[in-house]
């Protein structure tokens, strides 16, 4: 997995600190979001870091550093980031429905929740 750059974005209702992760499965490149992270969670990040499996990325943030949001993971799998560099849209118009869900599948697909 490759790090790119990771936003802080701190506007309400935003992300707040996020990473996004490449990765590649028999060759083919996909990313993954991570949202609404701790302030913590982006020290020592850069561009171009490797990551393996189970090792800690991040904290889920508080909601003074989240984007006012509860705490939680918004998590999202995305086949291309179109160009985009630390941002990628978590929502999207009713229009838009159908191509979101070509750019970004179901994440259960790699998460395998139970019941969903």
């Amino acid at each position: 997995m490759r790090l790119p750059p990771a936003p802080r974005h701190p506007r309400l209702g935003d992300y707040g600190p996020t990473i996004i992760l490449e990765h590649r499965l028999d060759g083919i490149p996909f990313f993954t979001l991570h949202g609404h992270l701790s302030r913590p969670s982006l020290e020592g990040l850069e561009p171009g870091r490797a990551f393996t499996a189970g090792d800690r990325i991040g904290w889920v943030g508080e909601q003074d550093e989240n984007g006012s949001w509860p705490p939680h993971l918004h998590f999202q799998i995305i086949a291309d980031l179109l160009g985009m560099a630390g941002d990628f849209p978590g929502v999207a118009a009713p229009s838009q429905r159908a191509r979101m869900l070509d750019l970004c599948p179901d994440p259960n697909l790699i998460l395998g929740i139970p019941g969903l």
